[in-house]
């Protein structure tokens, strides 16, 4: 979709979805190609406007449901009221507006994230099961093994799950049920410094600040200046190869 439609089905989507529930709508009937054709493109549509609301919410502007359905109506017997250089500009100021709103909206959503996290990790420090470690990562023994332990050069095999401090899971080779193998300094700071207190089959529980997660940069659904809490299951070390000496 280019941004007109993009914003314009953004904008629709309130509209529509907002007057869903008030009245009973006849089932339509999907019979021939044709059909297919323009219900196929309307449940695409929907599905799109349906996603993208269920992940930056209200928007906040005031929509008229009848002149969004007229203005398609309208375009469609090419007798639109407004000039092209008229709609240009209105969704240009729309576009600006729904950035500007999404923009507020992040920066609520990182101090949010930063102010929790900095408070859920005080009082989990309070723990007596939890270690704090002098650069604050915070880790908690589940199940001990004895053996060595890895350097930050080495390549270790794990299983791992990943959630946000309200146990939003973010991911998961647990669920994925595949292990994954991963140099140890080629990760989060967190993971580099943990993975090194653990000796193989052993499995923490690891509670880091976002610091030595992703500090003040979004990573997926992690929004930024969150802390993080991996469970980490340590299978297997693959020692790195020893730098040729110096003459």
């Amino acid at each position: 979709m280019n941004k007109a439609v993009k914003i314009t089905a953004i904008a629709a989507a309130v509209a529509l979805l907002g007057a869903c529930g008030n009245a009973e709508k006849a089932q339509v009937k999907v019979e021939t190609d044709a059909d297919k054709q323009s219900y196929a493109l309307g449940a695409s549509m929907g599905r799109y406007l349906n996603n993208n609301l269920e992940k930056n919410g209200e928007i906040g502007i005031e929509l008229k449901k009848d002149l969004i359905l007229g203005g398609i109506e309208d375009a469609l017997s090419d007798k639109v009221q407004l000039s092209d250089e008229e709609i240009e500009t209105v969704m240009n100021a729309l576009e600006a507006d729904v950035r500007k709103r999404g923009m507020e909206r992040q920066k609520e959503l990182t101090e949010a994230a930063k102010s929790e996290g900095t408070a859920f990790l005080a009082e989990n420090a309070k723990r007596s099961e939890v270690t704090v470690t002098e650069s604050g990562l915070q880790y908690e023994v589940l199940q001990e093994a004895e053996g060595e332990k890895p350097a930050a050069a080495d390549t270790v095999t794990v299983h791992y799950h990943g959630t946000l401090i309200d146990g939003t899971v973010f991911d998961s080779s647990v669920d994925r049920g595949e292990q994954i193998s991963f140099a140890l300094n080629r990760v989060i700071p967190g993971w580099t410094e943990g993975l090194q207190y653990m000796s193989k089959g052993s499995k923490y529980k690891f509670y880091i600040p976002s610091e030595l997660g992703y500090g003040a940069r979004a990573a997926g659904s992690i929004p930024a200046h969150s802390a993080l809490i991996f469970e980490v299951e340590l299978f297997d070390i693959q020692k790195a190869p020893e730098a040729p000496a110096t003459k």
